[in-house]
């Protein structure tokens, strides 16, 4: 969080201004970047309206907390009050979204989304979106998991007439969802009074919401079958839940008239693309609605068959390639749902390809072709083969030819990389994917970062979280040392990766489990993975808790600059056709691939020395 004190300290920093630059310093010390011109507004008008409330109310020992950051995940709500409960004498916390609205309106005929003038896209309903605040906070904080009762939700419009906002109300209420506005200041009053003691402070209270352990994430694989064959969800949170109503609502459209359009949902690692693709393959699924879910991804492809379809063929048959397509009629699928689309190819052929199939046609018409709603997931930093073109222009301009409407929906809260937006700036701007060059490490206590010695103490550290915290670990590297072939079963894996007297097989290419080690689809979520060091396309796609990244000679520091060297590749997708431009660009991908798989820490270790030496000088010891 950025800000915790009374509620009557809140109201006197508030009046006096001292808040507001305190807040932006926080915001750039947890952040790595200023807030916009809009969230700081947002504080000004905002904040000083809830201090008065809660000082109108009588409130003024409650505990506020702003700007508190939910766990394993970017996201904050805007305040969270803790104090005591009037009439159980327990613990008692009320989550507050703050609008600055005076109007909005229902989105069509969904409730649940609503538009309002500052924004051209729609947005969920402040309703929905404290509700699910209130329902991902009780899922993840151990003070809340056994307490739900404990938590109520509330958006506060202090802007707004009843008459301005009428529609939002359209959505159900609860204890996790409610909504009152400048012409019910009043109403709003007495709901906090009925929540909130005003005869004990909330400090203790606001301690234990804090010190609450965090629940591990639901990982993707591991509540993949209960997502699709089941009625258990994840909890979609803001623009994810914005995506997912989206892509409902077009179906639901396309199914009652001759109605087609494609969505594209783009973020950058761990934003919850393959959880929207999943709940969305999950919901249509359960209404019978014809529907796949499509990957470049072999890795990730076995791995939803294995896992979501355990037990059922036909959960298995709903995971595709993208070259699955070839010959398929246009409109034979309500929906098709393309996750890690950043790996579209050029054309679906390959040299097993007859040559009745060779049609020349864009691997991108077929898809959108196949269906009446063509469903887009993609980060366009993590194309890391030659011919990969999967680009947000590229799929506009694909469904333009066609004269389809394309909507596009931006997430930017992430949930890999235990939230850390710190995080992942530092490593696009490690790579020299943003502008500006690499910057200090400053720890946020939500990711761990350290620069290993070598890569015999990077294993050791990773051993170590797996036996003292049972946590999930591998060791991944850049394509940089010869891929032997595999041995005969009962032989042991060849050491490819070899650095000094330290030696590690590569994960295995196969389909079949050899000596051990588990087939490369299930390289990034077997624990028998732990052995083999990966590769870009055995880890893309997955998240396992602690990432061992080895950077190899192929990306070096020299001077005042990162520099690729092709010749030090050993990645036979690179063709002597492949531009230097392309080689530079896909090898800085494939690292910040590695480097954001993990969930509680990264590992990092250079075989150059003077890379290493930036990496430390980076990564200072604190």
């Amino acid at each position: 969080m950025l800000f915790r004190s009374s509620a009557r300290s809140v109201a006197v920093k508030a009046s006096d201004k001292s808040l507001f630059p305190h807040l932006a310093e926080q915001f750039v010390h947890m952040r790595g970047h200023h807030p916009s011109a809009s969230e700081s507004r947002s504080w000004e008008r905002s904040i000083p309206e809830l201090a008065a409330a809660l000082t109108d109310a009588g409130l003024g020992d409650v505990e506020v907390m702003l700007e508190y950051a939910l766990p394993l995940n970017s996201k904050r709500a805007d305040v969270v009050l803790a104090g005591v409960h009037p009439v159980s004498g327990q613990p008692s916390y009320v989550i507050v979204e703050l609008k600055q609205w005076s109007q909005a309106s229902p989105h069509d005929d969904d409730p649940q989304l609503c538009h309002i003038d500052a924004y051209a896209q729609p947005v969920l309903n402040p309703i929905e979106q404290v509700r699910r605040y209130c329902e991902y906070l009780v899922n993840f904080n151990g003070a809340l998991a056994g307490h739900p009762k404990r938590l109520s939700g509330v958006a506060y419009l202090h802007n707004a007439t009843e008459f301005g906002v009428s529609g939002l109300r359209e959505v159900e209420v609860d204890n996790w969802g409610q909504l009152f506005t400048a012409d019910r200041r009043g109403a709003f009053l007495d709901y906090l009074r009925s929540k909130l003691s005003d005869r004990h402070p909330g400090a203790r209270a606001a301690d234990e919401l804090q010190a609450g352990r965090t629940v591990p994430s639901k990982q993707l694989m591991a509540v993949a079958a209960q997502e699709v064959r089941d009625r258990e969800q994840f909890v979609l949170l803001d623009e994810q839940q914005v995506a997912y109503r989206m892509v409902l609502n077009a179906v639901r459209k396309a199914r009652r008239s001759d109605h087609k359009e494609a969505l594209i949902v783009t973020g950058g690692p761990g934003t919850g693309k393959s959880v929207i693709a999943l709940s969305v393959l999950g919901e249509l699924y359960r209404q019978g609605v014809p529907a796949l879910h499509a990957t470049g991804s072999q890795s990730f492809t076995k791995t939803m068959r294995k896992v979501a379809g355990a037990r059922k063929r036909e959960v298995q048959d709903l995971f595709k390639y993208f070259n699955s397509f070839m010959v398929a009629e246009k409109n034979t699928l309500d929906v098709l749902i393309c996750d890690e689309a950043h790996r579209i190819r050029e054309t679906s052929a390959n040299r097993y390809t007859s040559a009745a199939q060779r049609t020349g046609r864009p691997q991108i018409d077929e898809l959108i072709d196949v269906a009446r709603v063509p469903v887009f997931l993609l980060d366009e930093h993590q194309v890391v083969r030659p011919g990969e073109m999967g680009t947000v222009a590229e799929i506009e301009e694909a469904a333009a030819r066609k004269g389809i409407a394309c909507h596009v929906v931006q997430l930017d809260s992430q949930f890999r990389c235990g939230g850390s937006d710190a995080y992942l700036r530092w490593v696009v701007r490690l790579l020299g994917l943003e502008p500006g060059g690499p910057i200090l490490w400053e720890p946020d206590d939500r990711m761990h970062l350290r620069i290993a010695d070598s890569p015999e103490e990077m294993e050791a550290l990773l051993q170590s979280r797996r036996i003292e915290f049972s946590a999930s670990a591998r060791i991944s590297a850049g394509y940089c040392w010869p891929w032997s072939a595999e041995p005969k079963p009962g032989e042991p894996l060849p050491a490819d990766v070899t650095i000094g007297s330290w030696a590690r097989p590569w994960n295995l290419r196969g389909d079949r489990a050899v000596s051990g080690a588990p087939p490369s689809a299930l390289w990034a979520t077997d624990p028998a993975g732990f052995g083999q060091v990966g590769c870009v396309y055995t880890a893309q796609g997955f998240e396992y808790d602690w990432s061992g990244v080895i950077l190899g000679p192929d990306l070096v520091w020299r001077s005042d600059r990162w520099v690729t060297d092709r010749t030090k590749s050993k990645d036979p997708v690179f063709k002597k056709s492949t531009s230097d431009y392309d080689v530079d660009r896909l090898i800085r991908n494939t690292y910040k691939v590695l480097l954001t798989r993990g969930m509680v820490g990264t590992v990092v270790y250079s075989t150059d020395p003077e890379s290493q030496e930036k990496l430390r000088d980076l990564v200072q010891a604190r």
